[in-house]
């Protein structure tokens, strides 16, 4: 029997993810990142390769791990899609979850006005 590690796995369900969620012009792809620091948040165009928008726990005094935290990248990335001009995205979990931090960050992403 082998053991997989969470990394492995949650990398296998982002690609089984990323055949059917890809991002256009038109409808971008929102993608998020946890790690055990920081939450990050990109609004990404597949079809150039190119990042649009991107807002993170980096930036400023936002350098936490939790649901707050979450809730204000999410309001930011909605902010900053809407002054690029995107209205919609599709939603990428990147193997994660949908609950927690990623709940919240697309909840706060929504409630901003972002449509996905």
């Amino acid at each position: 029997m082998t053991t997989t590690s969470r990394t492995a796995q949650r990398l296998k369900r982002h690609s089984r993810l990323r055949k059917k969620v890809v991002g256009t012009l038109g409808r971008p792809r929102l993608q998020i990142f946890r790690s055990l620091h920081h939450t990050y948040a990109f609004v990404v165009d597949d079809t150039k390769g190119h990042t649009l928008v991107a807002a993170s726990t980096r930036e400023g005094t936002l350098a936490r791990t939790n649901i707050e935290a979450a809730q204000k990248i999410g309001a930011t990335i909605a902010q900053r899609a809407k002054a690029a001009g995107i209205n919609a995205v599709v939603f990428d979990t990147a193997g994660h979850r949908y609950h927690g931090r990623v709940a919240a960050l697309a909840a706060a992403a929504r409630e901003a006005g972002l449509e996905f």
